[in-house]
């Protein structure tokens, strides 16, 4: 199992994700949740189904890795992109719009990861910065 482990408990068809706020899971980079084994066995006897987001979505080891690729790609244009330039002045230098480079930044499923890479090229990256990132996402 990867270290980017996030528990997910549903029963009935209901989803409930970890009681983190928004904050905290940025603070954390949505790094390793782990579950008490005890309150696992709990949730499991009484007829929950504990497993990972991925599991939940039926996704693909292929799907799962271009979602945190993504995710990754995300995370890191934003902390480039505010020491270097506003979002404004980066939509600009790539012929985008801000709206889009908000998106691009908070990891929006419509943001191609063309856009992504342009956009970390545009705040100076190099190719193998891109591919570290790349590679440590998977």
């Amino acid at each position: 199992m990867s270290d980017n482990y996030k528990p997910l408990i549903w029963l009935r068809g209901e989803v409930k994700t970890p009681p983190f706020s928004q904050e905290a899971r940025i603070e954390y980079r949505y790094t390793r949740l782990i579950m008490d084994r005890l309150k696992k066995e709990r949730l499991e006897a009484r007829g929950w189904k504990v497993g990972t987001a991925s599991e939940f979505l039926e996704l693909t080891p292929e799907e799962n890795a271009l979602i945190e690729i993504k995710l990754a790609l995300s995370r890191n244009l934003k902390a480039r992109r505010q020491k270097v330039m506003t979002q404004v002045e980066l939509a600009q230098k790539i012929h985008s719009s801000q709206p889009r480079i908000a998106k691009a930044e908070n990891g929006d499923a419509s943001v191609s990861i063309e856009l992504l890479i342009r956009a970390m090229l545009a705040t100076g990256a190099t190719p193998q910065e891109i591919g570290k990132v790349i590679a440590e996402a998977v």
